[in-house]
């Protein structure tokens, strides 16, 4: 498998997390650990295999620092790019846009023509909506600290398996 590039905030703690148990779960892999508070366009181009950590903010928004890279994101020309993407979110507290910056984000790429891999199951969760989910799944994995972190493990290690057939 090619080198991937698993691009997350290393400030955030729960998705530091769950990039650490990604990173765990792809075992002798080769994974070039980014941070995206930092990011340049030349470290988002460098690997065609790239797992970017989308949590959601406030009420269904980017963080800032995916944000402010959305129109670079944009610019891009992601032909030949394969992205999973992993998504926090409350889906209690937050039912009307659980996950909604995993969805923002998967419009960015597709719109740069990247390919998408990692849909997962909505199975599991109750939430009323979400930009994440299309055709009744989700966009990438979904991960919810706050009600569901018993789940968290099984959840990585089942999807980073899936990536593994995915990734080309």
């Amino acid at each position: 498998m090619k080198k991937i590039s698993l691009i997350y905030s290393f400030n955030s703690n729960k998705t530091s997390k769950i990039a650490d148990r990604i990173k765990e779960a792809l075992g002798d892999s080769p994974v070039e650990l980014i941070n995206a508070e930092t990011i340049t366009e030349e470290e988002f181009l460098r690997n065609d295999n790239l797992i970017l950590g989308v949590p959601t903010w406030f009420d269904g928004e980017l963080p800032n620092y995916w944000d402010e890279f959305g129109p670079i994101i944009e610019e891009l020309k992601l032909k030949g790019k394969t992205f999973a993407l992993y998504g926090l979110g409350d889906q209690k507290g937050y039912a009307e846009n659980f996950l909604d910056a995993m969805g923002l984000m998967a419009e960015l790429l597709e719109k740069g023509g990247a390919k998408l891999v990692g849909v997962t199951s909505t199975d599991g969760y109750k939430f009323e909506k979400s930009k994440a989910t299309r055709d009744g799944k989700f966009l990438g994995l979904g991960i919810d600290f706050e009600n569901q972190a018993t789940l968290n493990s099984n959840r990585v290690k089942n999807w980073v398996t899936q990536l593994k057939k995915e990734f080309k």
